[in-house]
């Protein structure tokens, strides 16, 4: 992991619980189809650097549909339909800060932002959804969140969903700014996410400790 994150989470790879993990996917990897593909499960950590990251939205696995994980929660490739939970992100974004929705459903511009789009679990095998959650995964980004936690500079931590906020304990609340909501999926959308102003809150939160706000505005190409 080439990255500034290396330094701060390498003491994970020497766990007993890494080379199991990595020999699972590895052997899901030759068994089946597994997404993303292996070159983009750390594509979040690329993405956003640990010195860059301003906000934190936490998904739970990837897509398991084909072609559209590739490493960031939430986002799919250009060329992929949009899925419904991300259609409703776009429909509060509009409503909370007046942003059109793009066509497409990547989430880059976001990353390179500082926003990161990060998945408890960074692996699935094809077509089954939560089939490689309770491998390990989550104790990697249980790290990750206790590392950007860790940071002196104010990080929004948007939680959207029951299984996000269960790691409200991992994430010290008078230091950051944690935003909670139901999940943004058709079930529980209208419970609460629609109205729940995010985007705005987000920047709100930056802006008043002296950082930059996030442009949420998507490039429609």
């Amino acid at each position: 992991m080439p990255t500034d994150w290396n330094p701060l989470l390498r003491d994970q790879f020497t766990q007993p619980y890494w080379a199991q993990l990595q020999g699972f996917v590895q052997h899901e990897r030759r068994a089946s189809v597994v997404f993303p593909p292996e070159a983009e499960v750390f594509a979040a950590l690329h993405l956003t650097s640990y010195e860059d990251v301003k906000v934190f939205i936490l998904g739970q696995d990837p897509y398991h549909g084909e072609g559209q994980a590739h490493g960031l929660c939430f986002s799919v490739r250009p060329d992929v339909q949009i899925p419904p939970s991300l259609q409703n992100i776009y429909t509060e974004m509009q409503t909370d800060i007046g942003v059109t929705p793009p066509t497409h459903g990547n989430l880059e511009s976001w990353a390179r932002q500082g926003v990161l789009l990060l998945n408890a679990v960074l692996t699935v095998q094809a077509h089954k959804a939560g089939s490689h959650r309770n491998r390990g995964w989550e104790i990697f980004t249980d790290q990750i969140i206790r590392v950007v936690n860790d940071k002196q500079e104010r990080v929004v931590f948007l939680l959207w969903g029951a299984f996000a906020q269960k790691k409200k304990p991992l994430i010290d609340a008078d230091r950051h700014v944690v935003i909670e909501s139901p999940h943004p999926s058709p079930l529980s959308a209208h419970r609460g996410f629609f109205g729940s102003r995010p985007f705005s809150r987000t920047n709100s939160a930056l802006t008043a400790a002296g950082r930059e706000p996030i442009d949420w505005s998507i490039p429609h190409n």
